[in-house]
């Protein structure tokens, strides 16, 4: 069975967003043999081009893929990120929704999820909390000081974040072995109208009939491997 592809909606805004989206990425690859494939939004944009192509090339590339998976990391969400994320539910994909960032946010009070209650509460949607904290408590190593800090620590912090990836890239893993056998909300008889709808509400620029059919071909795709 070929792998299902999961588009990685989330930050790009400096290095360090594109560096942890990378591992994670791969990570998930290689803990599931193969069986999750990322999509990378950072290796499908081209700065160079229009500010409407970018966004037409990711939602287009959303649309197409089997799953997603979103980063809501952060005091306030990524807007895009939101966007995205309302824009698989639309389409009725499978999401996980990951946050390791370890501040309380939002205006659930404790009582739901740690980001603004109109992103939570939606079918075929897992989360998964993976905080992070300082690679020193990771290792479960004592009290670092300058005094007694060495080059050391340098590879011993390394290594307790890749293993820390790995950690969290099992947990999205099994999220999506869960989310995938949810049942679609959306009913057989709405799909064609509501892909065509998709096709059509985001005004796509040129080439508009190219991702009309992509659009076309991914609902395809999706009835035959039964996530609609």
């Amino acid at each position: 069975m070929p792998p299902y592809t999961f588009y990685f909606a989330g930050e790009l805004f400096s290095q360090k967003h594109l560096l942890g989206n990378a591992m994670l990425a791969k990570a998930i690859y290689d803990q599931s043999n193969g069986k999750y494939l990322p999509i990378l939004p950072q290796d499908l944009e081209f700065r160079d081009t229009s500010p409407q192509a970018i966004r037409d090339q990711d939602l287009v590339s959303l649309i197409q893929s089997d799953l997603a998976l979103f980063h809501f990391d952060g005091p306030e969400l990524d807007s895009g990120t939101v966007v995205e994320f309302m824009t698989a539910k639309f389409a009725d994909i499978p999401a996980v929704v990951l946050r390791t960032d370890f501040r309380e946010a939002g205006d659930q009070d404790g009582k739901g999820d740690p980001w603004n209650l109109m992103c939570s509460f939606y079918p075929r949607t897992e989360t998964v909390l993976s905080a992070s904290h300082s690679s020193a408590a990771n290792a479960g190593h004592k009290r670092q000081t300058i005094e007694n800090y060495d080059s050391k620590m340098l590879e011993e912090n390394l290594l307790a974040q890749t293993k820390a990836i790995t950690t969290t890239a099992n947990k999205v893993i099994a999220a999506f072995d869960s989310v995938i056998l949810q049942h679609p909300v959306l009913r057989e008889k709405h799909q064609q109208a509501i892909y065509e709808h998709l096709s059509n509400f985001p005004q796509f620029g040129a080439p508009s009939g190219e991702y009309a059919e992509r659009i076309k071909k991914a609902l395809e795709t999706k009835k035959a491997k039964k996530l609609l």
